[in-house]
């Protein structure tokens, strides 16, 4: 069955999981992103790749650091961007998803990135729409956020260059991140062997390790010569009942800590996705420290989602 984010010639039109997709259209995408590094360091930061298209940022849930990026992603390639604030606008009204979508579209819109809190929302929106609209997926509930998964992969080549022979550690909520999941798919798909899940039983996945990573309740044993640590998020918005004792207890034991840093190897980065909460999942120490590329994450993320862009628009 022929995946439904390329078109007949396996060239990428719509973005809406990491999953699936080959090691060239990964690759491609991280270094059309290259190229655009630099575009934020002109006087005039724009490229016409996207003039006279039109590109609406449909967030059903709040995100302020997505939805900026993409937003300015979208304007650096010369893109009309509207923003719609889904929570005020004919959703509350009782209209129904693909209703929107198709009013939209009527309105001449050309690419659409959606964010849902519903897993598979932008695959359905993607099969709705006609072949010549384009769909990126910004986050569906806890199933996939793809270039959050891609802008990771980009930090982590960025830093350590090569894929291959890494040890990559991904530490907290694995259960409910969907971050987590595209950033597996995508170091698995570009030859990182040795992936670390580190968290607690109450926020792993059953069958995590079928994804080809390795599971660990203690963060000694899972943190030792780590190339590569990500932090997550506890995501209590999307917990069902206590999984855990509390904050402080988690912090105790998963938060990362100058002491637990220096169990991985001594140019070892530390990537968070972010928001992030010091104090429970990451130490200010950590975070402000000299190995944290979290905010080279951000930099790096418009570049890539301009790629995206740039990549589906053409096909």
């Amino acid at each position: 069955m022929r995946n439904p984010q390329l078109n007949a010639n396996g060239e990428l039109t719509h973005l809406l999981t990491i999953e699936g997709l080959p090691r060239e259209i990964l690759t491609h995408i991280l270094d059309t992103a290259t190229s655009f590094i630099s575009i934020a360091e002109r006087d005039v930061k724009k490229v016409p790749l996207l003039r006279g298209k039109s590109v609406f940022n449909l967030f059903f849930e709040s995100s302020t650091r997505t939805r900026t990026t993409f937003e300015i992603a979208a304007k650096r390639l010369s893109a009309d961007v509207v923003n719609l604030n889904i929570n005020t606008s004919s959703q509350s009204k009782g209209e129904s998803l693909l209703d929107t979508i198709d009013n939209l579209a009527a309105m001449n819109a050309d690419m659409f990135v959606v964010r849902h809190s519903q897993s598979g929302a932008a695959h359905m929106i993607a099969r709705h729409l006609a072949p010549h609209f384009h769909v990126i997926n910004a986050g569906d509930g806890r199933h996939a956020h793809p270039t959050q998964g891609l802008l990771d992969a980009y930090t982590i080549r960025h830093f350590k260059k090569d894929f291959r022979g890494l040890s990559v550690a991904i530490v907290g909520d694995i259960l409910h991140s969907r971050v987590a999941r595209s950033l597996i798919h995508a170091l698995n798909t570009l030859g990182t062997t040795d992936l670390r899940a580190i968290g607690p039983q109450t926020l792993m996945p059953s069958g995590v390790e079928q994804l080809g990573i390795r599971v660990y309740h203690d963060m000694s044993e899972g943190l030792r010569n780590c190339d590569v640590i990500v932090m997550l998020r506890l995501q209590n918005e999307r917990m069902r009942g206590p999984l855990l004792p509390s904050a402080q207890e988690f912090f105790k034991t998963f938060g990362l800590t100058p002491e637990k840093l220096a169990l991985a190897k001594p140019d070892a980065i530390v990537m968070h996705p972010g928001p992030m909460n010091r104090g429970v999942e990451i130490d200010s120490s950590v975070a402000d420290g000299p190995q944290a590329v979290i905010l080279q994450q951000v930099t790096f993320g418009i570049a890539v989602r301009m790629a995206v862009m740039s990549i589906v628009a053409s096909h």
